[in-house]
């Protein structure tokens, strides 16, 4: 199916429109891996959702980032409560959120397909990636809880999870860093004392807590005469309130000042005889001991959802970066229409299709449990797809910032609260090192690069057509050297392999992302004859993969060419790829 073209200089803002009817690319990742049967049903609630993430959330959160959550410490009589104080705006968007989202599609019974919810996830990012957060981590709890909780404890828990209502609703929380244990989960600090049967009691503090209000919580904790390092360390669910319906042993001491992503609450917190359930056992000589095992299943979620965090702001920058170049003038012209603002807009649009084609592969691979190839492939997919996006996302605030000139560094415009939030993204769920890092751990402990590259591999042999067959050996040339690169480093020491390790995550990003957009190319061609995303992937790897003599100075026009293409979405005959 053909989509486009999109006039730019129709909008005033990104704010008021459709995300969804003005992003062609969301659409075609949903004819591609959504399946037939549901993508009519489907769309009826992208093209709602859309409306509501553009037009109405992301009119609140320009006001919610100004009146960000605070915290009431104590009531007026002295008695302390530690309560998150939320603008009326933010309990709105997260109502909407709750009740209107991907959640409330599940509550009623319906079946919500991994990249289904990635595009919900991917608009309500272009308008706050906050919001994201705290609405996000509910369903990985839930997920946890239905898995490992005793079953007096989930039918307790499921309910409220699973409420269609968002009062009735409770909303889900992960507490893993300490002063003293930030990415080294071995320093965890944070005791539990077992007071009966699955029932703990919890001390110690948390350094930076996320959706700090949640109502239902998950952290790590070193049970009483544990052994030290991670086999010690077991699972806890902890509940806002007690059991008898008093408020637990939560003490909220501050909440951030934070550069951005100011509507989610992030605080220091105490635990304070709270109390809490197990969801792994205590006994150190269990297999299911480690505690550390069943969070990272949670933590690799959230990393992916990290990672479509970026890809909405790479995708928000883009847009306000093209409406602004598509009204500003400058030397009597245009900015889209001189070379310079061309070549940074295409730029743009191929780092966007580009990481989204990472992202949504990623997402069709999650939770296909019984299936080990996609088990493997989602396992090193994730540290890959949070590797690129978050720094991607980073360059293109920046540079949709830089479009935008002194304006785009004024807080009334858009711009400057996206490269605010952007920055999170580089150290929520793990900085780049430790994800290139766990690239690494995924090789060495899994094998987990042999299933990357068979995927790889099958998605360049899809693309025959002639028009791409001289990007695809360069692709097939690149994932080669990948094959090497992992080749070398699997001999190495490990001292060696932690050195490399980001020059080899870059190395299969740029490999995978080559390959899934030439497969993209290849189904487009073939559904509807049009060129256009061959133009994408032949410009992805000639810029990602090709070294240019001269530094890329020639008389080649490409870019300016394929602007119309490549950002407006113009159609595109095959024979023009090569064309003046």
């Amino acid at each position: 199916m053909s989509y486009g073209p999109i006039e730019y200089e129709r909008f005033d803002s990104a704010i008021g429109l459709n995300w969804y009817l003005v992003d062609p690319n969301l659409r075609f990742l949903m004819d591609r891996y959504l399946p037939p049967e549901r993508r009519h049903w489907a769309e009826e609630h992208l093209v709602r959702w859309g409306a509501l993430c553009g037009e109405t959330i992301a009119r609140r959160s320009e006001v919610v980032d100004k009146s960000p959550p605070r915290l009431e410490r104590y009531d007026p009589w002295g008695q302390e409560v530690c309560r998150v104080v939320h603008h009326p705006d933010a309990l709105a968007n997260k109502r909407d959120v709750w009740e209107q989202g991907p959640h409330s599609l599940q509550a009623r019974g319906e079946d919500v397909p991994p990249v289904l919810g990635a595009a919900f996830t991917y608009m309500l990012s272009q308008a706050d990636t906050g919001l994201v957060c705290a609405t996000g981590m509910t369903g990985g709890v839930a997920d946890l809880v239905s898995r490992y909780a005793p079953p007096e404890v989930k039918a307790r828990f499921m309910p409220r999870l699973l409420a269609a209502s968002f009062e009735e609703g409770w909303d889900g929380a992960m507490f893993m860093t300490e002063v003293d244990g930030g990415s080294d989960l071995s320093r965890i600090a944070t005791t539990a004392r077992q007071v009966d049967g699955d029932r703990w009691l919890l001390n110690g503090s948390k350094w930076f807590c996320s959706n700090v209000d949640a109502r239902a919580i998950v952290t790590l904790a070193r049970p009483e005469g544990a052994p030290e390092g991670l086999k010690g360390i077991a699972l806890f669910l902890v509940p806002a309130v007690r059991a008898d319906g008093s408020r637990n042993g939560i003490v909220i001491k501050r909440i951030k000042d934070k550069l951005g992503t100011r509507s989610v609450p992030t605080a220091e917190i105490d635990f304070v005889d709270a109390e809490a359930y197990i969801l792994s056992s205590p006994r150190a000589e269990a297999p299911e001991a480690r505690g550390l095992n069943r969070m990272m299943s949670m933590v690799n979620g959230s990393r992916l959802g990290v990672a479509n965090m970026a890809l909405g702001i790479m995708r928000r920058s883009f847009l306000e970066a093209a409406i602004y170049a598509a009204h500003r003038r400058a030397f009597g012209r245009r900015l889209d229409e001189l070379p310079l603002v061309k070549e940074t807009l295409v730029d743009m649009a191929l780092e966007v299709e580009a990481a989204a084609a990472l992202v949504f592969e990623t997402y069709s691979h999650s939770g296909r449990r019984g299936d080990e190839e996609s088990r493997r492939l989602y396992r090193i997919l994730v540290p890959l797809a949070k590797f690129r996006a978050a720094r991607k996302g980073l360059e293109l605030a920046s540079q949709g910032l830089e479009m935008m000139g002194g304006n785009g560094y004024i807080e009334n415009f858009p711009m400057a609260r996206q490269l605010r939030d952007a920055q999170c993204h580089t150290i929520w769920e793990g900085t780049e090192n430790i994800i290139a890092l766990d690239t690494v751990r995924a090789i060495v402990r899994e094998g987990a690069h042999e299933a990357l590259f068979s995927r790889l591999e099958s998605a360049l042999e899809r693309a025959a057509q002639p028009p791409l067959r001289r990007a695809r050996d360069v692709a097939a040339g690149a994932l080669t050297q990948a094959r090497e690169a992992v080749s070398f480093l699997l001999n190495a020491d490990d001292e060696l392999r932690q050195l490399h390790a980001r020059r080899l995550s870059a190395l299969l990003a740029d490999a995978a992302q080559a390959a899934l957009l030439l497969e993209e190319a290849a189904q487009e061609m073939k559904q509807s004859g049009s060129a256009r995303k061959a133009a994408v992937a032949r410009l992805f790897v000639r810029r990602r993969l090709q070294s240019a003599p001269l530094g890329g100075i020639d008389g080649d026009r490409t870019v300016l060419r394929l602007f119309p293409a490549i950002v407006r979405h113009e159609p595109l005959e095959a024979s023009a790829l090569d064309s003046g």
